[in-house]
């Protein structure tokens, strides 16, 4: 086991944004709503998205435990899609404080060969209007460490959100087996 320390920084955002959408960087960019996507699609989305930043907890995750992730309804994940290429994703979780007007952004991210074409303050507006576009929605929260993408944490709080919380914690870096 290899145990790397990081902080962990929880962010919300109480209200939809009021100014104009993020323009898409360039022509042929296209957010999809890839509804019940099917596991190994969504394990490759995963992988290709998280690897460089060390995300493991789907990667811990059984096809059955997955699956009953990606069938629930109140989970969506959004593709970002250049030129029919998948080039990065937003998931959107209602599961557990929908009651209260929750929603979390539980994944979000580009692969590495589209990071640096401003794709991602177009995809993470694209993620908050979806989330906002339900009236029961009442705060959108995320969180981010510091072993993502170091541009991610100054991206969420420039799209409008604000942090709450941090944390002090290990992350286990042994990545578990495909």
């Amino acid at each position: 086991m290899s145990l790397i320390p990081t902080t962990v920084t929880y962010l919300e955002m109480l209200a939809p944004p009021t100014g104009a959408p993020v323009a898409p960087p360039t022509d042929g960019v296209a957010l999809v709503h890839a509804r019940r996507p099917p596991i190994g699609y969504y394990r490759w989305l995963y992988e290709s998205v998280g690897a460089p930043w060390l995300w493991v907890d789907r990667r811990r995750l059984d096809d059955a435990a997955l699956g009953a992730i990606l069938e629930d309804a109140r989970v969506e994940v959004h593709v970002a899609m250049v030129d029919g290429v998948p080039a990065g994703y937003a998931e959107l979780d209602r599961r557990e404080e929908a009651a209260r007007g929750d929603v979390e952004l539980a994944y979000f991210g580009l692969m590495p060969a589209f990071i640096g074409r401003r794709l991602g303050p177009w995809l993470l507006d694209g993620a908050i209007r979806r989330a906002f576009a339900s009236s029961a929605t009442r705060r959108l929260w995320v969180h981010t460490q510091t072993l993502d993408h170091p541009k991610a944490l100054p991206l969420y709080r420039a799209l409008g959100f604000v942090p709450y919380k941090t944390d002090e914690i290990l992350v286990d870096a042994q990545l578990p087996p495909r």
